[in-house]
């Protein structure tokens, strides 16, 4: 979804700087795809965050959008050096610490959009505050994914609060159901069961990457922030008989994603974890 993100930004006009794990395979992705600019970023690792952030710093452009897309999705129990489960680490804190660290060239632009890609994963549950690495209970991959997806959405809302004042406006996406390598920790039942729902609706890439896209550059969403969106819409709270069960929602957002007294009680435990605060 990341590409064809990028290569609908490009082809719009954009320069994309499109940071990788693996340099000669996203080499080969971005071939035909002009204004790209490929670096180097592993979001486990802090310090490669702060080198890339300080690289694109050093060249004293302002940057305009910021698209925090990648992650990861139910791997065995994995921790990072730090001793943090990956997905929080990855999916979440990664892309705290690197807007944080971006902070001057948003707001330098003077209107920036940051684009958090969240997930309906949303509906596993919520952030443990207590027990975010899952250092006290059993490892449930669902339970840490949901949680890092939700946390995807609360960043946006605490962000956003903290950006009015700088133009700097920030929203979160679920992009729909879309089979990627994203999968790949997937078992063979659990593909079967997700193929087999009568409830899943898939789409392709390019029509993930639209509420993305849609989020980062319409008009639409002047003077709007810190919403969930999907289907190139914000999306509606989902009805009540989902949150007890009754039904199965397939669209919507929770309230646990959106909750603002949430938002900042998860700014707090991310400025704790990574030692990372934003600037005013």
């Amino acid at each position: 979804m990341g590409l064809e993100t990028t290569r609908a930004l490009a082809e719009a006009g954009a320069t994309v700087i499109v940071p990788a794990r693996t340099i000669e395979k996203a080499q080969s992705a971005i071939a035909n795809i002009p204004r790209v600019e490929l670096e180097e970023l592993d979001l486990i690792d802090p310090a490669s965050i702060d080198a890339f952030a300080q690289r694109f710093l050093d060249t004293g452009r302002p940057l305009h959008i910021l698209i925090n897309n990648a992650g990861i999705m139910v791997p065995p129990l994995t921790r990072d050096a730090r001793g943090y489960e990956s997905q929080f680490a990855i999916n979440h804190l990664g892309h705290f610490q690197l807007a944080a660290r971006l902070w001057p060239a948003l707001k330098q632009a003077r209107g920036a959009r940051v684009v958090s890609v969240s997930s309906a994963g949303i509906r596993f549950g919520s952030v443990d505050f207590e027990d975010p690495n899952f250092e006290h209970r059993a490892y449930e991959k669902w339970k840490a994914y949901g949680q890092s997806k939700s946390a995807n959405a609360l960043f946006a809302v605490a962000l956003d609060r903290r950006g009015y004042a700088h133009g700097v406006r920030a929203f979160s996406v679920h992009p729909g159901r879309i089979m990627t390598d994203l999968v790949r920790y997937m078992s063979e039942d659990e593909m079967n069961a997700a193929t087999s729902d009568p409830n899943a609706k898939f789409k392709t890439p390019e029509q993930g990457a639209a509420t993305s896209v849609w989020c980062a550059t319409s008009r639409q969403l002047d003077g709007k922030g810190g919403v969930y969106c999907e289907d190139v819409d914000i999306a509606r709270p989902v009805p009540k008989e989902a949150l007890d069960g009754t039904i199965h929602a397939s669209s919507g957002v929770f309230p646990w994603a959106v909750d603002p007294d949430f938002a900042e009680r998860l700014w707090q435990l991310s400025e704790s974890m990574t030692g990372v605060t934003f600037q005013p």
